[in-house]
């Protein structure tokens, strides 16, 4: 939900496209939810673990290896160094950067995975998360290395490599050293506890954010094709009651009304007006809200 101060809250209420948008474009920070029934359970679930563990627990990818490694136990002093080492055997992402945008999509989209708090991660992980949005101090994340199937396992590690220090990042514009840039702008690299790692990356948090970009962009497009079906409207002198809300509004397709909507608005329709010499226009006009 985002507010009129350019505000997005997480922790409240799931997170609209709009909201992931203007994170991702610089024009918005994030802020957490003030509703203490949020925090209480983040601090629940990270507590749960450790009890859990502190039991003799078992728990994937914590006490056991991944994929069809499940069935191998991790040993008692190896488990507060499995996280950072799944990090370091993913970095192996090929490709373009994502640029700016990109990589603050992604950090907005796990962040609000992460705080519907299902993952047992600490409240200090979520809040170092918001930093980075809000500082724009982002990772360097490899275009290639997913299909987004079981999760973005290699681009998420550049995500949580960013918040150990580790890899390099974007900070003012600039490529830097991680480490460095996380120490110039006041903050220290985290230690991530057992199963943080895998909460960061085991997700498809990535296609997620891509295709909220995406679909910001399609949206523009399709008011831009609106706006210029009227233009071609009004200078073949078309009839405009191809356009007419009558005619939609007998369908059940309001993606369709919508954009004949736009095009109304833009031609200021007046059905009243059509002198052309044709009574109906050609297809690439008068069947733009369809397409």
């Amino acid at each position: 939900m985002s507010d009129a101060r350019g505000k997005v809250i997480f922790g409240a209420k799931p997170l609209a496209i709009e909201s992931i948008v203007a994170l991702a474009e610089g024009r918005a920070d994030a802020v957490f939810s003030d509703d203490p029934a949020f925090k209480a359970k983040i601090d629940r679930g990270a507590a749960h673990l450790r009890r859990y563990l502190e039991g003799g627990g078992t728990v994937y990818g914590v006490t056991t290896g991944f994929g069809d490694s499940c069935v191998v136990l991790v040993p008692q002093h190896l488990i507060d160094a499995l996280p950072h080492n799944l990090v370091r055997f993913h970095g192996c992402g090929t490709g373009r950067i994502f640029d700016e945008t990109e990589a603050a999509a992604v950090v907005a989209v796990r962040l609000a995975a992460l705080c519907r708090g299902w993952s047992a991660v600490r409240w200090e992980l979520l809040g170092r998360l918001r930093d980075l949005l809000n500082l724009r101090l982002l990772p360097r994340i490899p275009a290639e290395g997913s299909v987004g199937a079981s999760g973005d396992l290699t681009p998420l590690s550049y995500l949580a490599a960013l918040l150990i220090g580790e890899r390099e990042c974007t900070y003012g514009g600039v490529v830097r050293d991680a480490a460095e840039a996380l120490a110039e702008a006041g903050l220290e690299p985290l230690r991530l506890e057992p199963k943080e790692s895998l909460a960061l990356m085991n997700g498809t948090s990535v296609m997620a954010a891509l295709g909220c970009l995406a679909f910001a962009r399609a949206k523009r497009l399709a008011r831009l094709c609106a706006a210029i079906t009227a233009m071609a409207s009004d200078i073949t002198r078309g009839n405009r009651a191809h356009f007419d809300d009558r005619i939609f509004a007998a369908k059940p397709h309001p993606g369709q009304r919508r954009c004949a909507g736009w095009i109304r608005e833009d031609i200021e329709y007046d059905a009243s007006a059509h002198d052309g010499p044709r009574l109906q226009d050609r297809y690439s006009i008068r069947c733009a809200p369809h397409v």
